[in-house]
Formats: structure tokens, sequence, C-alpha cells
């Protein structure tokens, strides 16, 4: 049932063991062996790699495995060799272009799709191909290709049928039970399906009312249809073509929404994922999104003890801010404090504290902003950015760190800060010297922005930066070999 039970049977000989019995005469001992492979290989590396090597009377398992997916043989045993194959190659056994993948086990899987099978095997075949090829391009636009296979997703919607033409109640108790299994493998495959490739995803948007089921899908009573049909939404979500036109004809954001109001984390961590592709600047959903309260929402996520949650609610606000207008950008200022802002800057995930220095840095954009912002929040800024280029911390960080002071040097009143800081001046002086060609350059950018001619005050903030030394520094760098550097 698990990873420990699989160390367990493999360290005590399972493998070889069970393995002859694959040839075994009887059909239940071969069945039984071949199901006992598919649980044991699963997610399971150490066994996969091993799976590969062994062989039966002079022939390898993954070629006994592929006799067994032909269709003269029982359904029951080409899902099974199919399962094994299947994780065999998620484990990296099998290379995902092998022929037994790509001419067999593939194929094998998707008639498992197809109507004339039973509902269980439809089911099965739906999930073991979902996560066949869910990290692969190129399985995606292979299995996207066989057999119509997305049109024939579309027909997994249609259980139970009318009620009016069942007479036999075992039956449709049977069709109830399955009709969400159905649609939360169908779900599953097609997020699989659209992971990476734009025109996979228009085919499956084109599919009949396939926004409608994906919207109901998310206010179904079955926790496990709902995860699926928001990884579903997700990867739809990847596109900007869709976001522009599909999302917004259906609203999208509203049962999404809905959906994030407590949810289990599991749900959470894929629902904001998607948020944060309906919150880019160019996706229509932006404004209504805020409008119902998705600030406050995407704060609290920030404050989640689980690491994904962060990320995503911090990245969202991050793209929230992007272009944003003054009013929004300080009604996330407000509904973040400053204190959670310290503490997402001292967290100690890197991705946390990448994406809250992209949020600051999109929140201090256009001068009067610039100057609003650090007018009200300047003295706690400022320390932020002091504390981060003192830490230990890689150079991506401390980039665009100096990105940020680059953008306060930008502002009118905001430059006065960085002016009357002897501490940060001698920091961008470090970094116009440091090894790191990137930190020069966004140190340079700083630089640049505190001496406009034009501007009033430039004069002082030279002849201040010229006693610093800075000038000499700017002489030795225009020797520099880094073309962008000289030029800059």
């Amino acid at each position: 049932k698990g990873p420990d039970h699989q160390t367990i049977l493999f360290n005590h000989g399972a493998v070889q063991n069970i393995a002859h019995l694959l040839v075994s005469t009887s059909y239940k001992v071969r069945m039984q062996a071949l199901k006992c492979f598919s649980v044991l290989a699963f997610e399971n590396p150490q066994v996969s790699m091993t799976l590969v090597n062994v062989s039966v009377d002079g022939e390898l398992l993954p070629q006994i495995f592929v006799k067994m997916l032909q269709r003269d043989k029982p359904i029951e045993m080409q899902l099974t060799s199919a399962k094994c194959l299947t994780s065999m190659c998620r484990a990296g056994a099998i290379r995902t272009d092998d022929p037994c993948i790509v001419l067999k086990t593939l194929p094998c899987l998707v008639r498992m799709c197809s109507k004339d099978r039973l509902l269980e095997e439809r089911v099965e075949g739906a999930e073991t191909l979902a996560y066949l090829i869910e990290t692969d391009v190129e399985l995606q636009r292979m299995a996207s290709i066989t057999d119509h296979l997305i049109v024939m997703l579309a027909d997994y919607f249609k259980y139970p049928s009318s009620v009016s033409a069942i007479t036999d109640i075992k039956r449709l108790d049977h069709d109830l039970k399955h009709a969400h299994e159905l649609r939360q493998a169908a779900f599953k495959l097609y997020a699989s399906l659209g992971a990476n490739d734009e025109d996979i995803r228009k085919k499956i948007i084109e599919t009949e009312n396939m926004m409608d089921r994906i919207v109901n899908g998310l206010s179904e009573s079955s926790i496990k249809v709902r995860l699926a049909a928001v990884r579903c939404l997700h990867s739809l979500s990847r596109s900007v073509q869709q976001l522009r036109t599909s999302f917004q004809d259906h609203a999208v954001w509203k049962p999404l929404m809905k959906v994030l109001q407590n949810a289990p984390n599991e749900i959470l961590v894929v629902a904001s994922s998607t948020l944060c592709n309906l919150l880019l600047e160019f996706s229509p959903s932006k404004e209504p999104i805020l409008e119902s309260g998705a600030i406050e929402l995407l704060c609290s996520l920030t404050q989640s003890e689980n690491l994904a949650l962060r990320v995503n609610g911090i990245w969202a606000l991050m793209n929230m801010a992007f272009q944003a207008e003054q009013k929004i950008k300080s009604d996330i200022l407000r509904g973040l404090s400053t204190e959670q802002l310290f503490q997402l800057l001292s967290d100690s995930d890197v991705n946390v504290l990448m994406k809250t220095l992209g949020l600051l840095r999109n929140l201090l954009s256009t001068r009067p902003h610039i100057d609003h912002i650090m007018s009200t929040h300047g003295k706690q800024i400022m320390q932020a950015v002091t504390l981060i280029l003192e830490g230990e911390h890689n150079i991506e960080v401390k980039e665009q760190t100096l990105c940020i002071l680059a953008n306060i040097a930008d502002g009118t009143t905001a430059k006065e800060l960085i002016m009357t800081n002897d501490d940060i001046l001698q920091k961008i002086k470090y970094y116009m010297s440091h090894s790191n060609a990137k930190l020069q350059l966004a140190a340079m950018f700083c630089i640049s922005n505190l001496i406009w001619n034009e501007e009033e005050g430039s004069q002082e903030r030279q002849d201040k930066l010229r006693d610093m030394g800075i000038v000499d520094i700017l002489h030795k760098l225009s020797q520099s070999s880094d073309p962008n550097l000289c030029d800059k």
C-alpha cells in the first residue's frame, strides 16, 4: 500500500520469486503475479530499475509485459501490464520514446477509454494514461491524436444515462457510483493532455460544453471530482489565448473563488495556482476577482504553514500588483501588513523570498506610486532592503533587491531615502565592484537613476557620489570586457 511495503517486499526477493509466475500455465496465477508487479513498481524507481533487467526463460520482463498487452489477451491483463509499463516509464526505467511505450502501452490505454469498454475499465484506462503522459509533451501530443481521444473523453460526462430508460435499479446504482469516477478520470486526463501544448488546449476547450463541465465540476459534492476539475482548469489556464476568451465567457473566476473558501490544502494549492494565472495583467478576469475579495484571501494564504500555498499567495499578489493602479497597490500593502512582509522576506524558502521581492518591485513602479508608498512605508522597506543585501543570499535574490533600490531611486521624493542613508550608498558602491556582472549592472541602475541632470537636486547628489569615489569606479568599469557594463 505504500513505499515501505514495497521496500520490504523488494528486500525479501519478491521480484525474483514472483517473476517466473508470469509464465505459469494458469491464467489466474499469471494475473496475480502481474497485479503484484503493478503495485510494486508504482512510483518506485528502485523496483522499476530492477524489473527492466529481470528475465524469465530468456525473455526480459518488459517484453513479457508487452506480450500481455496484445488485443487478444483479456482486458484485465492488458490493463494491468500497461500499468506496469507506465510505472516503469514514469520511474525513468524505460524511456518515454521507447517503442514499447509509444507503440504498445499508449495505444492500449487509449483503447481502454473507448465506449465499448466497461465503466471500470474506462476509469482505470484514463487514469493510467493521465499518469503516463503527465510530464512528457511528446506523449501528450501523441495521445491527443490517437483514436480521437479528446472527443472520446467527452462521453465520460454522459453517465448516468436518462433514468427513464433504465429499468434495472442495480444498473442505475452502478452507473451513479461510476459517474463520479468517470468525470474525475476525464478531468485528470484532460489536465495531462493540456499541460504543455497550446493546440491541444484549444481542442479540449472546443469539445462540447467543456467549460460548462469544468465549472460544474468545481462545485461537485465529491472532493475528488472537484480536485480533478481544478487541475484541468489549471492546465488550461496556462494559455494566454484561453484566458482572454473562454475563461472570460464562462466567468470561471466565480466558482474558482468559491472553491478557494475553506477547501482542503490539496485543492487550495491547485486552485491558487490557477488564480495566479487569472491575475496576469492581460487577463480580463482580474477586475472582478479583485472586487470579490481576492486580496484578503491571498494575504491569508501567505501566512499558511504549507509552503506551496505561501508561494502561490505571494505570487498571485505579485501578478496582481503588476502595472496596477495605486489603490490596488495600497490595498495589497494594507492587507499584507509590514509585519507580514518582513516575515515573508525572511522566509527560509527562496521561492517565497523571490516572489515577495517581485511583489515589492511591482508595487514600487511608476513615479507617483513610488513616492506615495515610500512616504508611508519607506523606513520599513529600506530596512528590509538592507537586511537582504547584508544576508547570505544567492545572486538572483540580491539582483532583485538592487532592482528595487533602482526603482526607489527613480522616485522624486523617494530618492532622498537612499541619499540620506550612507549605509545603503556604501552597499551600492560595493556591488558596483562585485565579481558578478548582473549585480554590477543592477547597482549602476541605482546610480544612473540618482544622477539625472534634469531632476531637481541632481548637482548635490552628483557631488556626494563623486566624494564617495563612484566616478573612479565608473572609469574602471568603462574598461570592462563585458559590453553591457561598458555601455552602461
